[in-house]
């Protein structure tokens, strides 16, 4: 299994920034993809950004289209996700997964808070 910590949220005001880390330890060498969730109190889990383990290419919603941007670290087995221009809609749990291949995410972090005020 793979297991995934991340890191790095906190409380910005809107306009700011932040950077969120995610390491991964385990069986790596199985990673086809590690990408960016995040899921707002009574509100469905939503994809933000991901990111091809190997190739580096990425992924990302249309609602953080050209504000947040996904990179990787294969020597590190890490993740981030810059986040600028913050708005208070991105204030969510923000979550790392990874999946075996281009289906289903099989692995899941516990989480970072990400709180943006107006």
């Amino acid at each position: 299994q793979v297991q995934l910590v991340e890191s790095g949220g906190g409380l910005v005001q809107a306009g700011g920034s932040l950077r969120l880390s995610c390491a991964a330890s385990g069986r790596t060498s199985s990673l086809y993809t590690l990408g960016w969730f995040r899921q707002a109190p009574g509100k469905e889990r939503e994809f933000v950004a991901a990111v091809n383990w190997s190739r580096g290419s990425t992924n990302y919603a249309d609602s953080v289209m050209g504000r947040f941007t996904i990179s990787r670290d294969t020597a590190k087995n890490t993740v981030y996700l810059q986040m600028n221009s913050l708005k208070p809609e991105d204030t969510a749990v923000y979550y790392c997964a990874g999946r075996r291949g281009p289906g289903q995410y099989h692995y899941w972090g516990q989480g970072t808070q990400v709180t943006v005020s107006s």
